[in-house]
């Protein structure tokens, strides 16, 4: 699916009806491929290379365009189940029009930074912005996550909370090497300055992604580095969980077991004679009352001598 856009006092403007200068490829198929490759005169690998979510970001020269490929947070649904994906965009930048391609169809021109567009170029550097932007949005959304986790970890005796942490903690190294390849890509983009015809604004803009860029790799580098931290401690705290569990069913099975030994050596008949009780109204109701107290002062009995020992 292909869609045109085109400049309009600095708006991105899609055209529907007609031609426009920026072209968006969504999940190109065989047709709209083989055109990209014969009439736009597209590299067959960096074609393949701007779909595949795998590649790193990179900048290449080629003779009548620039081949960009970007990588961006892929849009998070409940399936993925804690895992943040991250996916490539591939952008052409020609010195008339400007091709870009992506996996999804995303609303890719939204937001402030697209409010007041000079050109290609310009245009081609706010999408990195806002795909570093995603990523700190993303990574936002990621420690919220873990710290909701984190206060189910605190009573759970299941691996469930810890699979999915570690789950986080994977997102967090594709994430950490997605945009340390943008940060690459901004470089050379800063190096080639002058080949793309940037301008002085341009270059500044450029020194703010540069900074923005590290910021949020350093933001996802502690994340990960808390994450793998305390992934022991948060192993430890559920196995002692489940060991205070175990110990608390042993004290109710024993509690069980001790009434049910008095009921099976002496039984109901022996019971009657003792407390004097032979109407059975009197004498089941007194058993059953005396049964489940010394049931509970056993379990009582059991976990204060518990706690007598652990101090």
């Amino acid at each position: 699916m292909v869609k045109h856009f085109s400049i309009v006092e600095g708006k991105i403007t899609e055209r529907s009806g007609g031609e426009g200068p920026i072209l968006l490829y969504v999940n190109p198929d065989a047709a709209e491929v083989q055109y990209l490759r014969r009439e736009c005169l597209l590299d067959e690998h960096t074609l393949q290379s701007s779909l595949d979510p795998n590649e790193l970001a990179r900048m290449e020269f080629e003779p009548d365009h620039c081949a960009l490929i970007v990588k961006r947070p892929k849009r998070y649904c409940a399936m993925d189940d804690f895992y943040f994906k991250v996916e490539s965009i591939g952008l052409f930048l020609f010195a008339d029009k400007l091709i870009l391609l992506m996996n999804e169809d995303l609303p890719i021109f939204e937001g402030r930074p697209f409010t007041l567009v000079a050109d290609f170029r310009e245009l081609v550097l706010k999408i990195i912005y806002r795909s570093i932007i995603h990523f700190e949005e993303h990574l936002k959304v990621i420690n919220a996550c873990s710290e909701e986790l984190e206060r189910g970890i605190n009573t759970s005796v299941s691996n469930r909370q810890l699979l999915s942490m570690f789950t986080l903690e994977k997102s967090l190294v594709f994430y950490i090497d997605a945009i340390s390849s943008n940060g690459r890509v901004i470089d050379r983009i800063k190096a080639n300055a002058a080949k793309l015809g940037l301008s002085s604004l341009n270059v500044e803009l450029l020194d703010d992604l540069a900074i923005e860029n590290g910021q949020c790799l350093g933001m996802a580098q502690n994340y990960s580095q808390v994450l793998s931290g305390l992934m022991d401690a948060r192993a430890s705290i559920i196995s002692n969980n489940l060991n205070i569990t175990m110990k608390n069913l042993n004290a109710i099975v024993i509690a069980i077991a001790i009434p049910s030994f008095f009921a099976g050596v002496g039984g109901m008949s022996e019971f009657s004679n003792m407390i004097g009780f032979h109407h059975w109204k009197l004498g089941y109701p007194f058993f059953i009352f005396a049964m489940a107290l010394l049931g509970v002062s056993t379990f009582l009995l059991l976990k204060l001598t518990e706690r007598y020992w652990s101090k």
